[in-house]
């Protein structure tokens, strides 16, 4: 069988299962400081303007003190094996999402060093040997660990350059046909309007034809526009943005299945924002869409808004199949689909509107199963001080 490439790493640089079990005697000492240690790298990133602008607001970090911690206890306690290499590959693939500059891994990875050998050194039990003999383990581990981020941060690098490269020859491909279609649906509108006025209009079975061209010509219509609006850097109209009211004008244009519950909590409390209510409202509805066709009949969508320093949380969850692996890592790219019948212009549109007002949007799977979207979006720099609404 060949060689895998964790186990090449592995390999090159020299970690046997004698490093493994140096390392679980490490975990023993070093586990009750693993909050301590968490507390000391973040301190570290947080004193780094541009290191920390790629973590959004105190939640957030709270959340990451507890994942780092969770990652010092499989660094220490394993198994290093395909598993382990896996879900370290996913956080390289996560440095690549939040932008974060390579050179800040290696420095994060210093002060992890840092932190591990000054435990190794208060230790009064070990002796010299055993103390070197961890601290070659360690060395060995770390290393394996900044080769695999490195290795998927490129490789993720990469793909996204020729994502953008599609995207661009797509989007000179989307403007020709856009304005090349735009001229022959106008000649149908007209004519439709034409023949609304003729006594056949009247008729029951031509009145239903015409009705079902003007339903079409407007799907057409609104196919088009989405995809132009992918491609152009659409302006804002910066203007007084209440989500609750954006919220409530989204539900008017979306049809939910009685069986299907909708809810939203929290969105009356939000702080005023500064955006552009349209293109929001677009963002609600496409993402209102995909969930009610997820859960289908019966099921339920709901939302939860909060705010924190910093950002407002807007957290959409369903209770439908959820989105496999493979496709959410391209579930925000223009012309992935599922469906049979669509696109694929829902979700990416949805992250355009959000970059365009400085925000993100993020899948998290869910335990219970369905899909869950968390959606950011900065708060003024009024609010964002502590100051009032």
């Amino acid at each position: 069988m060949a060689e895998t490439l964790f186990e090449e790493l592995k390999r090159y640089v020299g970690f046997e299962p004698t490093d493994g079990r140096r390392l679980q005697g490490l975990h023993h000492i070093a586990s009750p400081r693993f909050a301590a240690i968490a507390e000391v790298f973040y301190a570290r990133i947080l004193a780094h303007p541009q290191a920390s602008q790629s973590l959004a607001g105190e939640r957030q970090v709270g959340h990451l003190k507890v994942a780092l911690q969770a990652w010092m206890e499989q660094l220490l306690q394993g198994p290093w094996d395909e598993e382990y290499f896996l879900l370290r590959c996913r956080i390289g693939r996560m440095h690549v999402r939040i932008a974060l500059p390579q050179h800040y891994m290696f420095g994060a990875m210093s002060v992890l060093r840092q932190e591990f050998n000054r435990v190794i050194d208060e230790y009064p039990s070990w002796t010299a040997e055993a103390a070197r003999l961890a601290r070659v383990a360690l060395q060995k581990v770390l290393d394996l660990e900044l080769a695999i981020m490195l290795h998927t941060y490129r490789e993720d690098l990469l793909a996204q350059q020729a994502r953008h490269e599609r995207l661009s020859t797509f989007g000179q491909l989307v403007g020709t046909i856009g304005h090349e279609l735009r001229n022959p649906l106008g000649v149908i509108e007209t004519s439709l309007f034409i023949l609304k006025g003729r006594p056949m209009a009247t008729e029951e079975r031509s009145a239903k034809h015409l009705t079902r061209i003007g339903e079409q010509v407007t799907l057409a219509n609104r196919i088009i526009s989405d995809l132009l609006d992918m491609i152009r850097d659409k302006p804002l109209k910066r203007e007084s943005l209440r989500l609750d009211a954006v919220w409530a004008d989204a539900l008017t244009s979306v049809h939910v299945p009685a069986g299907v519950i909708l809810s939203a909590t929290g969105l009356e409390g939000l702080p005023t924002l500064r955006g552009d209510p349209g293109q929001m409202r677009q963002a609600f509805v496409n993402l209102l869409e995909n969930a009610i066709q997820a859960v289908g009949e019966v099921g339920t969508v709901v939302l939860t808004a909060s705010a924190e320093q910093g950002a407002v949380e807007l957290v959409l969850e369903d209770s439908g199949p959820g989105v496999s692996e493979p496709i959410r890592r391209r579930m925000f790219e223009p012309l992935m689909t599922t469906k049979v019948r669509g696109i694929g212009l829902g979700l990416p549109l949805v992250k355009r509107i959000l970059e365009r007002h400085e925000g993100t949007i993020q899948y998290v799977p869910r335990q219970e199963g369905g899909a869950r979207f968390v959606l950011r979006l900065a708060l003024p720099s009024g609010l964002r001080d502590g100051g009032g609404a």
